[in-house]
């Protein structure tokens, strides 16, 4: 008999994959259909702002035709790539998500501004905008708790 109480082998931790899935179960149907598709419709916008960040940076032709289109100088390309392609990456890393959502707001905000002042639609930025911030909605209960905050309790005064 030994002195000490509890298993006699070593306690192996449990693998990301045993937590996902402990934590994916708890959650009913809905939510974790929910989740899902915010994810694969945030991997979609990701994915398009990586590719027009990218279309800037390496100076593609029609990225160099659009820009001189609305009447930006060719010379602002770079740097708006760089901006954009930063402010995705802040959006994908879950410790910066809620960062880069607000900056992806801000770089959207400005293509809003250049479609109303050529006098095209600007649905499609702000559509877009209000896509990244549900698809985040889902996905971090940070900006759920941020946006909506638990009812306080009945007698429980400010």
């Amino acid at each position: 008999m030994r002195g000490v109480s509890g298993p006699t082998h070593a306690v192996r931790p449990q693998s990301m994959e045993a937590t996902f899935d402990r934590a994916s179960s708890t959650t009913t149907g809905s939510a974790t259909a929910k989740i899902r598709v915010a994810r694969v419709v945030g991997s979609l916008l990701v994915l398009f702002l990586l590719i027009d960040g990218a279309g800037k940076v390496l100076r593609l032709a029609p990225y160099v035709e659009g820009t001189a289109r609305v009447g930006y100088p060719a010379s602002c390309l770079i740097p708006l790539g760089l901006a954009l392609l930063a402010c995705t990456i802040l959006y994908v890393v879950r410790r910066t998500a809620i960062l880069g959502a607000v900056l992806l707001t801000g770089y959207l905000g400005g293509a809003t501004a250049t479609h109303v002042r050529m006098g095209e639609s600007f649905l499609f930025p702000v559509a877009f905008g209000v896509l990244l911030w549900v698809c985040l909605y889902v996905r971090d209960e940070r900006v759920r708790t941020l946006l909506l905050p638990r009812q306080r309790d009945a007698g429980e005064t400010t």
